[in-house]
């Protein structure tokens, strides 16, 4: 049905910056809201980032003023630019993107199989 595939993690010192991607396909119909959730070693899965099809954003209180969330509609894709990265934000980063699979059918959420970023000392 529907493909996310997450790109861009990696290991990375504390105070710099990666960039992740998410890449949607399959047979989609129209993708709505597209996001970013992470789970920590032991943690359970916590929301990071979500973006509208028109644009507006929202995150988390954790990763405000650090973490951007942008989408290109055009190629079903989603990126969060990551600067200032602290300990804290290892993990693994799954998108998800809620879409529609075929006219006037209802919205399912799908999601990608995660990217680990792991930030060091």
């Amino acid at each position: 049905q529907v493909q996310l595939v997450e790109s861009g993690g990696g290991l990375v010192q504390a105070g710099g910056s990666l960039r992740l991607s998410c890449a949607a396909s399959g047979r989609i119909f129209s993708i709505n809201a597209m996001g970013w959730y992470r789970q920590a070693p032991g943690k359970q899965r916590e929301f990071v980032a979500g973006i509208t099809t028109s644009g507006s954003t929202n995150y988390a209180d954790s990763v405000k003023g650090r973490f951007t969330i942008s989408r290109d509609n055009a190629k079903s894709t989603v990126f969060l630019q990551m600067n200032s990265l602290k300990l804290e934000d290892t993990a693994v980063y799954y998108c998800n993107a809620d879409a529609t699979l075929a006219y006037n059918s209802g919205t399912s959420r799908f999601w990608g199989k995660g990217t680990l970023v792991t930030v060091s000392s």
